[in-house]
This record gives C-alpha cells, sequence and structure tokens, in this order.
C-alpha cells in the first residue's frame, strides 16, 4: 500500500470524527496560546527593560560590578573617565547620567519622570527629533521630551513648555522619537549632563555609566580586564542585555512566574491532546485492524498515526499563533503600554513544545495499533 494511500485514509479517519478532531485542536490551540502569551509578555518586558541600552546604543558600557538593570545605576567617580580614555584600544569614551526626579507641571501636580543626561560635547547617544533642533540643548533650562506611550503623563507638552525641576526652570526644546519605550512608566526627558548633575542631587560621585567605543573588536577583550583592574565592569551591549534578561529571569518573580505558566500550557495541552488521540485511537481499533488484514504493513501505520499527529498539532499551532497575534493587536489598541510581543524566540519554543506533544500523543496510538492482530477484530 502507497504511503499516499495510507495517509490519505488516515486524514479522513481523522476529520470525520468531527468532535474529536474539534477537541484536539482546540485542546493544542489552548496550550499555544498560552504559551506563547506568556513568553510574548516576558519578552515585551524584557524589550522594556533592553530600552536604556537599546535607545543609548553604546558598544561598551562600563558600569558598577553590582549593577543589574540600566536605571539602577551606582554612581562612579569622575576619574574613571579619564581612566578609560587612556586604556589602549579605546577610541573614544563620555559619561552619561540616568536619573529620576519629580518635575512640577504648570497646572501644579507632579509627575516622576526619569533624566537622561547626554555629554556635554558629543551628545552621544541623542535621540531622532521629531520636532526641535538637537542644538537648542545648550540653551538655558532646555529638556528634550520623549514622545512615547509615558508622553501624556506630561499633558502633551510642545515646544516652550515650562515646568519646574527641583526648585529649578525647565524648557521643553525639542520631542523626540526612541526605539524602546521604558519599563518603569514614567515620562523620559533627556538634557547635557552638566544640565542633569546640577539640577537632580546626588551624591559626590556623578557619573551613571561611562560609554565607550573600541578602536577595534579585537580590543575589547584588553578594554575589559583593564576595567576589571580598576574595579568595575565593561560589558558590550549584547552581553549587558543577557545580563539583564539573567537578572530578570533568574533574581526576581517575573522569570519564574512565566516559565511556571509556560510549563503549566504545555502540560494541558499534553494532557487534552494525548487523551483525545488516545481515545481516538481505541475508538477506531476496528478499522487499523482491518487495515493491517489487507496488507498494510506496521512502518505504515506509524507513518499515518504520526502523520495524523502532526497534521493536528500543526494546525493548532497556527490557530494559536494567530489568536495571540489577535489578542496582542486589540490589546495594543486599548492599552497603549501593553508590553507583549512575539518574537522568533516564542514561536521556536512553542513549535517545539507541540512537536513534542505531538510525538508524545503519536507514541501511545502507535503502542496500541502495533499491538492489534485482525483476527481479534474479525473475531470480535
Amino acid at each position: 500500500m502507497k504511503h499516499s494511500g495510507i495517509l490519505r485514509i488516515g486524514f479522513k479517519l481523522l476529520v470525520n470524527d468531527k468532535a474529536k478532531f474539534s477537541a484536539l485542536l482546540i485542546g493544542i490551540t489552548f496550550a499555544v496560546f498560552l504559551m506563547v502569551q506568556m513568553t510574548a509578555i516576558f519578552s515585551g518586558i524584557l524589550n522594556r527593560a533592553y530600552s536604556t541600552v537599546t535607545n543609548i546604543g553604546a558598544d561598551i558600557w562600563i558600569m558598577d560590578p553590582a549593577v543589574n538593570t540600566p536605571t539602577g545605576s551606582i554612581p562612579m567617580p569622575d576619574y574613571l573617565l579619564d581612566a578609560v580614555r587612556s586604556i589602549d584600544g579605546v577610541s573614544y569614551a563620555v559619561p552619561l547620567f540616568i536619573g529620576g526626579a519629580q518635575l512640577k507641571l504648570s497646572n501644579g501636580t507632579n509627575q516622576s519622570v526619569s533624566i537622561v543626561g547626554l555629554d556635554d560635547t558629543s551628545l552621544f547617544g541623542r535621540p531622532a527629533l521629531e520636532k526641535g533642533n538637537i542644538l537648542d540643548i545648550y540653551a538655558d533650562n532646555s529638556f528634550i521630551v520623549v514622545d512615547d506611550v509615558e508622553f501624556p503623563k506630561l499633558e502633551n507638552p510642545q515646544i516652550g513648555t515650562s515646568f519646574e525641576l527641583n526648585d529649578h526652570r525647565g524648557v521643553i526644546v525639542g520631542i523626540a522619537k526612541v526605539n524602546a519605550n521604558g519599563l518603569n512608566g514614567v515620562p523620559t526627558l533627556y538634557t547635557t549632563y552638566r544640565r542633569a548633575i546640577q539640577y537632580i542631587p546626588s551624591t559626590r560621585f556623578t557619573i551613571s555609566y561611562v560609554l565607550a567605543q573600541a578602536k577595534n573588536d579585537a580590543a575589547i577583550p584588553g578594554i575589559k580586564r583593564q576595567v576589571a583592574k580598576l574595579g568595575y565592569r565593561a560589558m558590550t551591549k549584547s552581553e549587558f542585555n543577557t545580563h539583564i534578561t539573567d537578572y530578570y529571569t533568574y533574581q526576581t518573580g517575573i522569570g519564574t512566574n512565566i516559565l511556571l505558566m509556560t510549563a503549566i500550557s504545555f502540560i494541558v495541552g499534553l494532557s487534552i491532546s494525548g487523551q483525545t488521540f488516545y481515545t481516538f485511537v481505541l475508538e477506531n481499533v476496528d478499522k487499523f485492524g482491518a487495515l493491517k488484514a489487507i496488507g498494510a504493513k506496521g512502518r505504515e501505520l506509524i507513518y499515518m498515526i504520526l502523520f495524523m499527529a502532526t497534521f493536528t498539532s500543526l494546525t493548532g499551532y497556527g490557530l494559536g499563533i494567530g489568536l495571540v497575534t489577535l489578542v496582542i493587536s486589540i490589546a495594543r489598541t486599548r492599552i497603549p503600554n501593553y508590553a507583549a510581543m512575539i518574537t522568533f524566540w516564542n514561536l521556536e519554543l512553542a513549535f517545539g513544545m507541540v512537536l513534542l506533544i505531538a510525538g508524545i500523543s503519536s507514541y501511545f496510538g502507535v503502542r496500541k495499533v502495533l499491538r492489534i492482530e485482525p483476527f481479534d477484530i474479525f473475531r470480535g
């Protein structure tokens, strides 16, 4: 019997039992939906956590060894900047300030904000402006506001809008767009490094990060070793993002809870699909016996079972991904700061788990089918 013929028979057996086929699809679709939804939320959180690293764009970040997230910086002494600039292999290095402050709006209300202070000379890491001129940042009291989902919290300021920051007057001179929104739920303002440390009270150490550029990739390991001798840590952009991922995955409850929910979703999908598929095989055991009686070989029946399980699993996978995409799209239109996002990692993880579900479901079906004896079927 040709493989195409046996697979066609298996397909008809599967779809003709609409109740079992629907139950299989619903179980796998629901499992895929939960797995991808949970991991998409985690991916969205990580994307927000990376936002400072993404938006600034520096190749090498130098920080205190205790730093875990970009916004949780620990101030470093000013001499470190000169020390890094003198390291062999460093093309240039600039300071960066990141701090929080309370901003008083024109109507008298207070709003927490994140202040990013850029190097006065180079303005390295500056955002792309939608409105205004970047050179206006050098004018007195000047700030650039980021137009993101937190922008309305500042009452949608325009160029010329003034505010009060720690008894200092501030003026919006530009409106910018960034690649990634922040995680902390507060608006972001950019200004010069000197103005930031002047307006925001801090310790005697004021540098949050030193941003550096290596002359070439071969110089990076040497730079890391020299920075380590100074008592600090140097990480590339990708290494810093990996460090952030590890922190949220293993040192906070976020990663643990997401992974637990993903595992539960997998178990639910496996339980529903495995039990339903095995019941389907039991109810059609006479048909499999008849196929054996007319000459179907054991490996052909295995192909049939694998095809049926794989077809159902992949169909459920597609439906689950479509449902997640729909839910995330609707949520983003209703909730502007909704963080979930689908990545290749989400899709690959769910696909691997669906294949595992198909494999385990097929195993029990194959065991039952291979034990069928045509004589027992016809005798019964």
